[in-house]
């Protein structure tokens, strides 16, 4: 399993265990010391599909390209620009909360790039308090990149 975080589109509440889900969500930040590589994908084109974390993947105009420690992907240009602040020419950090929870099964989680498969013991991340605009990352990788947050 790539350790890629994937956003959610679908919303939990459609979920008959949403109010389980959402009580089970911590709050998380990224840690300080982790920024990714991003260049904006400002191209005359409609955007490009790629296969990564077990399906289809694609990405238009205005996305972002990100390489995050070696992990290469494709962020959607609104979430990017919602959640990462360039800290100098090409760096980002990531500057708002999470919320996630470790799974006990494996499954996927439908995104905005396409769709993330997660195995047992990953983490589902949510980029809204309201389990919206989710991804997976494995345990390793989430436990390196995120740190309990609490509300300011």
């Amino acid at each position: 399993m790539s350790s890629r975080p994937q956003r959610a589109i679908s919303n939990l509440d459609q979920n008959p265990c949403y109010v389980e889900i959402m009580e089970d969500l911590t709050r998380y930040r990224k840690r300080s010391d982790q920024s990714i590589t991003a260049v904006q994908l400002d191209l005359d084109t409609t955007g490009f599909r790629y296969r990564k974390w077990g399906a289809e993947q694609h990405c238009k105009p205005g996305d972002w390209l990100v390489d995050n420690d070696g992990e290469i992907y494709t962020v959607d240009a609104d979430v990017f620009t919602r959640t990462y602040r360039q800290v100098s020419p090409g760096r980002f950090v990531k500057t708002t909360p999470v919320w996630a929870r470790q799974v006990d099964s494996g499954g996927s989680i439908k995104t905005i790039e396409g769709e993330s498969h997660y195995e047992a013991g990953d983490y589902l991340v949510y980029n809204n308090e309201d389990g919206t605009d989710g991804y997976c990352m494995s345990t390793d990788r989430f436990h390196g990149m995120y740190e309990i947050d609490s509300p300011a």
